[in-house]
């Protein structure tokens, strides 16, 4: 599968100047510190020649530490993303369905890219990550953060016959998959949050978003993009503007490669068979994590507001909230879901 054209654009050149500065981030990447002899004789260059591609660094938001007569490090270290280790780890049945894997240092967003591959007839089975992306897209118009080897970001292509109908649920079916991949390293509290959401002790933790193209009512292609919060350094707080969580916090030490995995062997047989199951199989799962049944919240639309008691979902996947004592039925759409206050 041919790669995309980044050529021409600020996020190549970007592209460009990370992928000199990997084989130094490759060294720095086990947190410990190494002197700038030695990591001068490792990349073949003058120390002088490190000490400028420290400096570079800090345009990607890592911040290296100097340790006063020993050398350099990244506190913390980082997980960087392997493409080998992904492909090998996958179980059999979801490497089948795998069309392509791509893992970029650095992109303008991935759900971008894929869509774009599936607006060219391609793109179908793909699956693309990044360390980081420029313009992550979040839902509704908000961009996802994404700070380098942060989280993860990946974002999967599509295609079905039948039409945008076959699509009702799908962001819950895709919560339900990344819930179950997260079960496999134990993390606590996992929670999910109609419509897009996954929640982890009453805080955001992951985010969905389909992205649709093609023909609606025949064969149309979908972009299933997920932003995982893994390491997130406190200045991204403000940018976020709700309350979130990662990792670290609450289950640290698991690898991003392992996790990229698990995600992987849950959501590309999900994707396989929906059109044929559609949600309702995945409704009693999607429920019993359901961060506000019978909580007092309220939807929020352009233009409305309706406040009541949240009922679960529908064999749809379409919200249920009871309002004056009346069941009312909302779709993902452009309505948001808050806790009543």
């Amino acid at each position: 599968m041919s790669s995309p054209d980044f050529s021409g654009s600020p996020v190549s050149t970007k592209n460009e100047a990370l992928g000199t500065l990997r084989p130094l981030l490759d060294l720095l990447a086990d947190g410990h510190v190494h002197s700038g002899e030695a990591l001068g004789e490792a990349l073949g260059v003058s120390r002088a020649a490190v000490w400028k591609q420290l400096q570079k660094l800090e345009a990607f938001g890592l911040q290296v530490e100097s340790v006063k007569g020993r050398g350099y490090r990244l506190p913390g270290g980082l997980d960087l993303l392997v493409e080998e280790n992904i492909r090998g780890g996958l179980a059999p049945h979801a490497a089948a369905l795998l069309s392509g894997l791509q893992v970029f240092d650095l992109v303008d967003s991935t759900n971008a890219r894929v869509l774009s591959a599936l607006e060219g007839g391609r793109g179908h089975g793909m699956v693309m990550l990044a360390e980081q992306q420029s313009a992550g897209r979040g839902r509704r118009g908000r961009q996802w953060q994404s700070p380098f080897a942060a989280g993860v970001s990946l974002s999967i292509g599509w295609q079905f016959n039948g039409g945008v109908q076959l699509l009702e649920g799908l962001s819950l079916a895709v919560g339900v998959a990344l819930a179950r991949a997260l079960s496999r390293f134990d993390v606590p509290d996992v929670r999910l949050k109609w419509p897009n959401d996954v929640w982890c002790r009453g805080r955001k933790l992951a985010g969905v978003l389909l992205e649709l193209s093609g023909d609606l009512t025949d064969r149309c292609g979908v972009v299933v993009g997920i932003g995982l919060n893994m390491r997130l350094p406190a200045s991204v707080s403000d940018a976020i503007g709700q309350p979130w969580i990662d990792l670290q916090e609450v289950q640290p030490g698991i690898s991003r490669n392992a996790l990229v995995v698990a995600m992987l062997d849950e959501l590309l047989p999900m994707l396989a068979a929906y059109p044929q199951s559609g949600f309702a199989p995945w409704r009693e799962a999607w429920s019993a994590l359901d961060q506000f049944s019978g909580a007092e919240v309220c939807v929020q639309s352009a233009q409305q507001r309706w406040c009541g008691v949240a009922r679960g979902v529908n064999d749809s996947g379409a919200l249920v909230l009871e309002v004056d004592g009346q069941p009312q039925v909302f779709h993902g759409g452009e309505v948001s879901l808050r806790p009543a206050s």
